[in-house]
């Protein structure tokens, strides 16, 4: 049900293919830029939402070869608060700006990544601009196979089709 909202929402992106659904995640690629991601939107958002919160990981094939973790929160940040992820025992500082939250650096990102694909659920968390705490929660169900295949979808042996 999930994917099937990303699907239904991603569908009119000018050279987006579908790569996948697997579960409560999708994968997909961009002709132009050339770029592939693994998306789900939260099973629980902790704020009502004038946009579509969605966690993904968009895989880089630069010098470093690594997914890039960028969360859309449901509410917009506080200036100065903290955005907690948390994933099975694992917990995340992420950097924040608005409503985006993304992973600080390279190695972050990694670990985030591992950790996704043993783990049930994961949530993202923080005080909205209002004053009040939230967190949105998402089902990993499908997130490894999602990622994997936005990676092997952007490989740099991977013809666009």
């Amino acid at each position: 049900m999930i994917a099937a909202a990303l699907l239904l929402a991603a569908a009119g992106v000018e050279g987006r293919t579908t790569l996948g659904v697997y579960q409560s995640w999708a994968a997909f690629r961009d002709a132009a830029p050339r770029r592939c991601f693994a998306i789900a939107a939260p099973i629980g958002a902790g704020a009502a939402s004038r946009w579509h919160p969605f966690a993904s990981v968009l895989s880089r094939f630069g010098k470093d070869r690594r997914g890039a973790v960028f969360i859309r929160m449901s509410a917009a940040i506080r200036p100065g608060a903290a955005v907690t992820l948390a994933i099975g025992e694992r917990r995340f500082t992420l950097s924040a700006r608005d409503s985006a939250a993304w992973s600080p650096d390279a190695a972050t990102d990694h670990a985030i990544v591992a950790a996704m694909r043993g783990a049930r659920s994961m949530s993202a968390s923080s005080v909205a601009a209002s004053g009040r705490p939230f967190a949105d929660t998402y089902a990993l169900a499908g997130a490894a196979t999602a990622i994997d295949a936005a990676t092997l979808g952007c490989a740099p042996s991977s013809p666009l089709p």
